[in-house]
């Protein structure tokens, strides 16, 4: 568990690193940029939202179907 923690915090770390660079970097106007990362980020929170219902509609299934009673042979 130790090395998944420190996993995440590198991949975090790691990408916040990158973001600040690609912004420092970035060829486009502030405001032009802003409206990018407001339109990515919104695309990302979705994607990540219709997962976070399609795996939590899907382990409700499972529950459901362990929960039914189980017949006798």
């Amino acid at each position: 568990m130790r090395r998944f923690s420190t996993f995440i915090v590198g991949a975090v770390c790691g990408a916040l690193i990158g973001s600040v660079t690609a912004l420092l970097l970035a060829p486009e106007s502030g405001e032009k940029l802003r409206l990018q990362i407001s339109e990515r980020t919104g695309a990302f929170r979705d994607e990540v939202q219709g997962a976070y219902t399609a795996r939590l509609t899907q382990l409700e299934a499972e529950l459901e179907k362990l929960r039914e009673p189980k017949k006798a042979v």
